[in-house]
């Protein structure tokens, strides 16, 4: 594929990030700017630069990418999502944990107590996904409480939630991962913890650090324990490996069998938290769905081989081989806004480069599952990245400065590449 071609298929990807950057720093605020908006622009101009087919044909290709069964999948965890975590609400659940939260946690211990948990059930349960459901909706109550910052709170879980992504035994990235280059799970694990964990450790310390100032909320009322027990279940739940879609409908069940039995409001109140809950995931179903649309007709108009082709080109040492692994499956991670589906996708070539070149099957399975959850969980259309938004009622844009974790996974693992660290698999 010559470079103006391929350049011509990425260009949708370009447009929407030009025109919701330069709009939000025109504009010096990235909520004036409808990120629905930029998203029906590119994909209007995603449809119309595929000139070589029908109108229909085109149309249909962007239908099929809008409506893939991974992304229907998501779209039904966001309604459930939204049901569970409104009813939840409206029964007092996140009042009641959050409240039990602040009793028991001393203020400046709670970014990290945070994180700590997050990492702990991310690796636990194997999704970030999962994780962000949990936790998100605890973590934006407690800010609130404390009169803290709630794109920060949001975060900290968001970036705990890729602790376990890219480390879980049954994290589906990790299972792509090890299976696309031959390696066990064990061994993958070992090289990979010795690549991040100073990322952890480090992040931890800082968010200990901006935590430390944290001054307890006033008037902290008693802990409804009844009510906490829907999280309690729910997180439970997903640790045992239940599926998430599952673990939403029982906390859903349960939220309206406390709230019923507690008076805390009538069958018709339920039904209409539930409802408000699913309508305000609206916007962000919209934009999963324009987002998978315009990267279907980016796959199919061939902007995924190109970047393969221009990236692999090059390659002349073990050192730049994994260098093309990690920058291979981070520019197909942005235009699929999927980690698992970026690794399935360049894991194949991944692993020819690296027999090649002589690159340790374990390193390169690390190098891809590191760099899929770093831009993964920094791009703002996302799954995680907006499903978090939305449960916390804030802006993509307003979280990504605080995603310490992803950004610093993604460092230690640059310098894993250039420094020949863990020496014995350089």
């Amino acid at each position: 594929m010559n470079n103006k071609k391929g350049i011509l298929a990425l260009s949708p990807l370009l447009l929407f990030i030009l025109l919701y950057v330069g709009l939000s720093a025109i504009a010096g605020d990235f909520y004036k700017v409808p990120m629905t908006v930029v998203f029906m622009i590119a994909s209007i101009y995603a449809v119309a630069i595929s000139g070589n087919l029908p109108l229909k044909k085109r149309i249909d290709t962007y239908s099929r990418g809008a409506s893939s069964g991974n992304l229907l999948l998501m779209l039904w965890i966001y309604v459930l999502a939204g049901a569970f975590a409104a009813s939840a609400k409206q029964m007092g659940a996140i009042d009641a944990t959050v409240n039990m939260a602040l009793t028991y946690l001393p203020a400046n211990m709670l970014l990290p107590g945070l994180f700590l948990a997050a990492c702990f059930i991310s690796l636990s349960i194997g999704t970030s996904v999962g994780t962000v459901v949990a936790l998100v909706p605890i973590a934006a109550g407690i800010a609130s409480s404390a009169d803290a910052n709630v794109a920060l709170t949001t975060a900290v879980i968001v970036g705990g939630a890729y602790f376990g992504d890219n480390l879980s035994a049954i994290s589906d990235t990790t299972i792509v991962a090890t299976q696309s280059q031959g390696c066990n799970m064990s061994d993958k694990f070992h090289v990979n913890i010795l690549i991040v964990w100073p990322a952890a450790l480090l992040i931890l310390v800082v968010y200990g650090i901006l935590g430390a100032d944290m001054e307890p909320p006033r008037n902290v009322a008693s802990v409804e324990y009844l009510k906490v027990i829907p999280y309690i279940v729910v997180l439970v739940s997903a640790i045992a490996g239940m599926n998430v879609m599952a673990v939403l409908v029982l906390g859903i069940a349960l939220c309206a069998i406390i709230g019923l039995a507690e008076n805390t409001y009538g069958l018709f109140g339920w039904l209409e938290a539930m409802g408000q809950g699913i309508m305000g995931m609206g916007e962000l179903v919209v934009i999963a769905m324009m987002a998978g649309g315009m990267l279907e007709m980016i796959r199919e108009n061939g902007g995924i081989d190109y970047i393969i082709d221009k990236l692999t080109a090059h390659v002349e040492s073990k050192r730049g081989a994994e260098l093309s692994i990690a920058a291979l499956v981070s520019l197909v991670n942005v235009c699929t806004a999927n980690n698992t589906v970026a690794i399935l996708t360049v894991g194949a070539i991944s692993k020819k480069i690296g027999d090649k070149y002589g690159v340790d099957n374990r390193k390169a399975a690390s190098i891809l599952d590191t760099f899929s959850c770093t831009v993964q969980g920094i791009i703002p259309y996302g799954v995680q990245m907006l499903l978090a938004a939305g449960l916390a009622h804030v802006s993509p844009m307003a979280i990504l400065p605080y995603l310490y974790y992803p950004f610093a996974i993604g460092i230690c693992a640059l310098l894993a590449i250039l420094l020949r660290y863990p020496k014995r698999y350089s």
